[in-house]
């Protein structure tokens, strides 16, 4: 058999193709913001993770154009070898105090940290408790890992306990949690997943990467949120939505960074973050700790969009534990109607998401939507009157 055959087989993405509803692959033609020209039009974008709106801050561009031209295009190496620059290490050591986690590792991307970090920290007789709506990046950690993988329905806690029971005594266990679970927009039950875990001697890994920036103590993210940063053993984030650049990093103890620097094989074996995506996210965080307030407007403005989106008539998805996030699901259900009103709505001037199984459970498709600080509540007002018009008025 051809292995490569598999590849010109039938299959959904060339269905979708041929009906002019494959939503994948837009091309932007201008900066990531809150209006762009996707395709020769202007849209305004709630399909971003751009949560802060700090893309196009002059002072961060600035910073990368700098590193730029102090460091160059790139470092040629892991930062186990020659790839460790002295900026590598001032966003650490920063990043730790905003944090209040001295022991930071960075990576190349956010999904390269949960597969270096959960990788490298369980073992052959460890286990991996896991939510069922984790990230992917989540399941390839696990998989690239030799523990064993137990999942629980999504925020059932009853559920992680029966999990828990089956671990051994003699063997370890990391609970993993999304801390904002990124297409539900809804917030992982910290307090009782803390509870357990200490009843029963687990660890807590909470994906912070929808949560920085967004939630907690001038955006500390989940654990701060709840009070919980001391409970909380490891936090897993991202510089590629809040913090406007690219790479992600493991905040935990100094001793559980240090064993992962030197047993993480992505971290080891991969180029470190080039010098402008670096920069850049430092000073990201800087503007981030020197404007505690831009996580109350993009609030704001979370709840101004929840309430708009209510009252115009369209079902979406409540805010778990009354935490609103930036990111809300629209309940559309049927794969091919979500397919079809996504591209009316693309087609009318306003850039949405269209999520569908297996990222959701079949017969819940969704629009997501996500939402920016920098957003005001007039260009809000005027999506969400295109998104409603399509929605309610023509397929009534």
């Amino acid at each position: 058999m051809d292995i490569l055959e598999k590849c010109t087989a039938p299959s959904l993405a060339r269905e979708l193709k041929k009906k002019g509803v494959y939503p994948y692959f837009h091309a932007l033609e201008s900066r990531q913001d809150v209006e762009v020209m996707m395709e020769g039009k202007r849209r305004i974008m709630l399909g971003s993770n751009n949560y802060l709106g700090l893309t196009i801050h002059p002072e961060i561009i600035e910073a990368g154009i700098k590193a730029l031209e102090r460091y160059g295009t790139g470092c040629s190496g892991s930062r186990f070898l020659n790839g460790t620059l002295e900026m590598h290490l001032e966003l650490e050591a920063e990043l730790g105090k905003f944090l209040r986690k001295p022991g930071i590792v960075t990576f190349g991307t956010g999904f390269q940290s949960n597969v270096g970090i959960i990788s490298a920290l369980v073992g052959r007789h460890d286990y991996m408790i896991c939510d069922k709506e984790n990230h992917a990046s989540i399941y390839a950690g696990c998989q690239m890992s030799y523990g064993k993988m137990l999942r629980y329905a999504h925020s059932d806690m009853a559920g992680l306990e029966r999990c828990l029971q089956k671990v051994p005594e003699d063997h370890g266990a990391l609970i993993i949690t999304d801390g904002v679970f990124s297409m539900g927009g809804d917030i992982a039950k910290l307090p009782e997943i803390c509870a357990l875990a200490k009843k029963y001697g687990a660890r807590v890994m909470v994906d912070d990467a929808h949560g920085l920036g967004v939630l907690g103590e001038g955006g500390r993210g989940t654990a701060s949120y709840f009070g919980l940063e001391d409970q909380v053993d490891i936090y897993m984030g991202t510089f590629s939505k809040s913090l406007a650049s690219l790479g992600g990093y493991m905040a935990a103890s100094e001793e559980v960074a240090d064993f992962v620097r030197h047993a993480s094989r992505p971290f080891i074996f991969s180029a470190s973050i080039p010098p402008a995506n670096c920069a850049t996210a430092l000073a990201a965080l800087r503007h981030l700790e020197a404007h505690p307030e831009l996580p109350e407007r993009l609030k704001e403005l979370s709840l101004y969009a929840r309430k708009g989106l209510t009252e115009r008539g369209l079902t979406i998805r409540e805010s778990a534990l009354n935490v609103p996030t930036p990111i809300i699901p629209i309940y559309t259900y049927e794969t091919y109607r979500t397919l079809d009103v996504a591209a009316k709505i693309y087609d009318r001037g306003v850039y949405v998401n269209p999520t569908l199984p297996p990222a959701t459970p079949e017969g819940e498709a969704l629009l997501r939507t996500s939402y920016m600080a920098t957003h005001t509540e007039a260009l809000l007002d005027e999506a969400m009157d295109i998104i409603a018009d399509v929605m309610v008025n023509e397929h009534e």
